[in-house]
């Protein structure tokens, strides 16, 4: 590990001032601290902001929720509201790590966490995403674990969050805070598919510090779930899950929110899954119609062309999960 200095700050106004001038935030560290051991992250300053009063689970004026970005995984998961309102959050928190890692992660750190591909961690390995212009050894190295939508030729990387997968299907928003101000940053817009800057992966601006994120309010009764499918049922990333939100009324669909993780270089939105389900009635038939668009769009590497058909499977499973024909 690489010499750092750490400061810990109490409000706002000095986490911005600490990270105008290049400090890096850090919370629970569940993330970055490992990244530093690995020599991949080389920090010069760390900014504690594990004390700013960022820790609440509110209701907003619409009907929705919004979380704090320094509330634990743990915590969000078990909170009253969240459970009643969006389960799909609670089982993607409980589904995400160990009981150790979500008493310590926050949410905010959660959907900022780097890719776990081997090749990123490895100093001694290709990647454009650590070292912009190396190149990709996992597109011709060992690639089963790895993204089959939304990859490039400079990268092919999976984004490991699970609870990202939910907010995505969600529609939700990031709030942050910096230099010039407040904003808001729509969950598709917020975490960024490579392209030719792999480096680049949020849409967050120097010395911009997340306060929340936010759940816009669904038409109800929702009925929602998060289903995830791993080489081990303990612990593990995904290699594919699928977040689904339905709200049925008078036996049609009217809303569908569906995503997918485990297989994209950022939480995957599935909007065909989506068309082809509202307006219909639930349905054996239509589960497996809908899922079959799943993988639109897929472009399978040497080792994970089984990826496709297992995202449809996962996520007609859900539907039907979801649904309530399971």
């Amino acid at each position: 590990m690489h010499p750092f200095s750490y400061t810990k700050v109490s409000d706002i106004a000095g986490a911005l001032a600490a990270g105008r001038r290049g400090g890096r935030y850090i919370a629970g560290g569940t993330t970055l601290v490992d990244l530093m051991r690995e020599t991949v992250e080389r920090p010069g300053t760390l900014v504690d902001i594990s004390a700013l009063p960022l820790r609440d689970v509110t209701a907003t004026a619409r009907g929705g929720l919004r979380i704090g970005a320094l509330v634990r995984m743990a915590e969000a998961a078990a909170h009253p509201k969240v459970r009643a309102t969006y389960p799909v959050i609670s089982q993607a928190l409980e589904l995400g790590a160990s009981p150790q890692l979500r008493n310590m992660a926050t949410i905010g750190g959660n959907i900022m966490q780097r890719t776990r591909c081997a090749y990123f961690r490895d100093v001694t390995a290709a990647c454009n995403k650590r070292d912009p212009g190396s190149g990709c050894a996992a597109l011709g190295g060992f690639n089963r674990t790895h993204a089959i939508l939304g990859a490039s030729d400079h990268c092919v990387a999976t984004h490991p969050s699970d609870v990202a997968v939910a907010f995505a299907a969600l529609e939700a928003s990031v709030h942050l805070v910096g230099p010039d101000g407040r904003r808001g940053v729509a969950f598709a817009d917020f975490l960024l598919p490579p392209g030719s800057t792999p480096q680049r992966e949020q849409a967050v601006r120097p010395g911009e510090l997340i306060t929340a994120v936010e759940i816009p309010a669904l038409p109800r009764p929702l009925r929602s779930g998060y289903l995830k499918v791993s080489d081990r049922q303990s612990y593990e990333f995904a290699l594919t899950s699928a977040a689904v939100a339905l709200h049925v009324r008078d036996g049609v669909i009217r809303e569908a929110k569906v995503a997918a993780g485990g297989v994209g270089t950022v939480p995957w939105k599935l909007p065909a899954v989506e068309r082809r389900l509202i307006g219909e009635r639930p349905s054996e038939a239509l589960w497996a119609e809908a899922a079959q668009q799943a993988a639109d769009g897929a472009r399978p590497l040497t080792h994970n062309k089984f990826k496709i058909e297992l995202l449809k499977r996962t996520v007609e499973r859900q539907l039907r999960i979801v649904g309530g024909t399971a």
